[in-house]
This record gives C-alpha cells, sequence and structure tokens, in this order.
C-alpha cells in the first residue's frame, strides 16, 4: 500500500501545473468587487487562454449567433463565475492525460461518461431553478469528478483492470473493489489533484465525496447531490464507460435535496445527447 501511494504521489506531481495566468483568473473571480475589466486585464495578457476562451464561445457549445470578438464583451455576456469555470474547466483538461492506448479503462469511454455527468449536472441544475451563473460550475463538478481515475489507470494498468472486472463479476460499485484491490480509491486520489491545484471547494468537494455523501459536512451539498444523481444516471443508462456498470442508487434524501427523481431523465435523454456533442470542444484543449 506504501507503494502504491508513492507511485500515485509521484504521478500526481508530475502533471503540470496550471496556468499562473489561471490562478490569477481564480483569485480575482473569487474577489467580491470583481468586475469584467479586471478579469480582462488578466486574460487578455495569455494569448493561449484568450484563444480557447473565445473558441469556446463562438462554439455550438454555446450556440451564440453573433460572433464574439472582444473577451470584455464575453465576460459581460457570459458572467465572470461563468467564466471563471470555463476558464479552470479549459485549463484542466489541457493538463490532464488523454491516453487512449491505456487498456485498463478506455479512455474515450471514460471522456464521454464524464462529458455526460457534467452535462446532465448542468440540465438539472436548471430545473432545480439554480441561478443561472452557476451552471457552469455544475457542469465543471461533473466533467471533473471522476479524475481520481487517471493516476490509477495510468499507474496500475494491470491492477485496475481487475478491480473493474472485479466489479462486473461481483456486481459490485466500482468503489468498493478499488479499495478491495488497491486499497486506495479514486476519490482519494482525485482529491490529491484538486488540493494540489487548489481548486474551489464545490469542485473538490465533488471530487472527494461523491460516493460518501453521507459522509459530507460541507457547504456545497447541493452541486454534491446534483453530480451524484446525474453520475447514477449517466452509468444506468450506459451513457460512456467509467468502469461502474454497477452503481448505487443515491438515496432518497439525496433526491430530496435536489427536488427531482428517476423520471426526470427520460425528458432530457435527447437533449443531454446533443449536449455531449457540443461539450465535446473542451476535450480539444
Amino acid at each position: 500500500m506504501a507503494q502504491i501511494n508513492k507511485e500515485i504521489e509521484s504521478y500526481i506531481r508530475d502533471i503540470p501545473s496550471l496556468p499562473v495566468s489561471v490562478g490569477k483568473v481564480l483569485e480575482i473571480c473569487n474577489r467580491p468587487a470583481a468586475n469584467p475589466s479586471d478579469l480582462n486585464q488578466v486574460i487578455a495578457l495569455d494569448p493561449v487562454l484568450t484563444g480557447r476562451l473565445l473558441k469556446l464561445i463562438n462554439s455550438a457549445y454555446y450556440g451564440l449567433s453573433n460572433h464574439i470578438t472582444s473577451l470584455v464583451k464575453a465576460i459581460t455576456m457570459l458572467g465572470i463565475n461563468t467564466v471563471k469555470n470555463l476558464t479552470l474547466s479549459t485549463a484542466i483538461l489541457g493538463n490532464l492525460p488523454k491516453n487512449k492506448g491505456i487498456n485498463g479503462l478506455d479512455m474515450e469511454g471514460f471522456w464521454r461518461h464524464c462529458l455526460c455527468v457534467g452535462v446532465t449536472s448542468k440540465l438539472l441544475a436548471a430545473r432545480q431553478g439554480i441561478d443561472p451563473k452557476y451552471h457552469q460550475e455544475y457542469f465543471t463538478s461533473g466533467l471533473l469528478h471522476d479524475i481520481g481515475k487517471i493516476p490509477l489507470n495510468a499507474v496500475l494498468t494491470n491492477e485496475y483492470m481487475k478491480a473493474v472486472e472485479s466489479a462486473d463479476l461481483n456486481n459490485k460499485p466500482l468503489i468498493i473493489c478499488e479499495n478491495e484491490n488497491l486499497g486506495i480509491n479514486h476519490c482519494i486520489t482525485g482529491e490529491k489533484i484538486a488540493l494540489m491545484w487548489k481548486l474551489d471547494s464545490p469542485i473538490t468537494d465533488v471530487i472527494t465525496w461523491h460516493h460518501d455523501i453521507e459522509g459530507y459536512t460541507g457547504d456545497n451539498l447541493k452541486v454534491l447531490c446534483t453530480v451524484a444523481v446525474s453520475n447514477y444516471l449517466s452509468l444506468t443508462n450506459n451513457i460512456g464507460f467509467s468502469g461502474n456498470r454497477k452503481p448505487q442508487r443515491p438515496d432518497h434524501n439525496v433526491w430530496e435535496i435536489i427536488g427531482l427523481n428517476e423520471d426526470v431523465f427520460e425528458s432530457l435523454k435527447e437533449r443531454v445527447a446533443g449536449e455531449i456533442e457540443k461539450a465535446k470542444i473542451f476535450l480539444n484543449f
């Protein structure tokens, strides 16, 4: 177990740090008096980040009728919180490996699952009447909820494949088989990545606690429950593949917290499929 932890931590340390500009964006956005001009000054100094944001804003993901070339206009239109989460999403996905040659877990299926959880979380946030300025936060939290599987899959490829097979053969949730076969799970490794990158608490909490809502005592319960439900709906509808064919249904109180039930997904299926295709642009960074 000590050797596994050492290998995992070494792998995580080798993941590139987030760009300095991203840290500055987060710092500005967390100020109560932040304004688009302040944000523009920081982003404009990073041509890569500027290009990514304008590419996203003008993509099918947003479907705006007019082409946006002004960063200030984009920030004003979308809002500071949305731009913050877009910045974070593109920077993180640009840093995470997307190696399709790793055999423990098919990465194409994995990222499709993550996109599904992200877009479903965003759509469920709208159904709950959540302020639109937070919708992108729900998407980002859902998109990144399983990033802890990447180190496990890369460092312990054969062992991770056995954990996935064990979950399937024994009708068990994958996180239980991770603990049994590896002595560690993707929520633990995900938290290590989140802490290294100093991610905002909603995203870190979702990454860390989405399989243990009962043990959670923080302030982000609604987004946590929304992502947990979205994860379950993605898995039970076989959209993408994250290695977990036997997901645990969220407890009744989780559904009560978000004020929705499983039937909601039936009305969203076609829209979820369309939103996944639009959101694939996030994987191009």
